[in-house]
């Protein structure tokens, strides 16, 4: 093969226009899919606390990620406790997309989707599994939790909880504050945490 067909191959192997690139993409992703070899999607959707990481297995949606905890990092993580077998393919996770985008709109007071907890376990699942308990627009302390999760000493527990929760945001532990009131602290960081507290209390 001479330069010129060197050339012509590796622009067709990779095409310069972005529509072809995502094509193409669509198919992998499809054909990953019916061939069952796509163990973990995700995607990237925009919000008012950051892009936020989406990853979802067959089963349910299984994490959600703010930019602080680096998506990279969180897709590596994925693909050694989970399976390597991991695609950005968005489809997968439209109707986890589109309930994200009503909550952020003030239009959706409750998640109503799938979920894989395969990452949480133990108390740590018990703790997480009561969460969605605190109604939108309330919070309650990290006490108060640990009662609900059925060991009232557990408070620390609780938060250690709070801050390795998968599923931030529909898993609402930005819900679960302090004794006193204040924030406490949010895997998110205190602007995520307030920012969403706001908008349930504005809705």
């Amino acid at each position: 093969m001479n330069t010129d067909d060197t050339t012509v191959a590796l622009a067709q192997a990779f095409p310069d226009d972005p529509g072809e690139l995502s094509r193409l993409h669509a198919q992998l992703a499809a054909a990953a899919h019916q061939d069952g070899v796509l163990d973990v999607a995700y995607r990237i959707i925009d919000s008012p606390v950051g892009p936020l990481l989406l990853a979802a297995t067959e089963e349910g949606l299984m994490r959600v990620a703010y930019a602080r905890e680096g998506h990279d990092a969180v897709l590596q993580t994925l693909a050694d406790k989970v399976s390597p077998r991991i695609l950005s393919a968005p489809g997968r996770l439209d109707t986890a997309a589109r309930e994200l985008d009503e909550y952020f709109a003030g239009r959706r007071h409750a998640f109503d989707l799938p979920l894989d907890w395969r990452l949480s376990a133990g108390f740590r699942r018990a703790v997480l599994g009561h969460l969605p308990e605190i109604g939108y627009g309330h919070t309650a302390s990290y006490s108060a939790v640990a009662q609900l999760a059925g060991n009232p000493k557990a408070v620390r527990a609780v938060g250690t909880a709070c801050a390795t929760n998968p599923l931030p945001v529909v898993v609402p532990c930005h819900r679960v504050v302090r004794a006193d009131g204040s924030m406490g602290g949010y895997l998110g960081g205190p602007d995520a945490k307030r920012t969403l507290l706001t908008l349930e209390e504005a809705a």
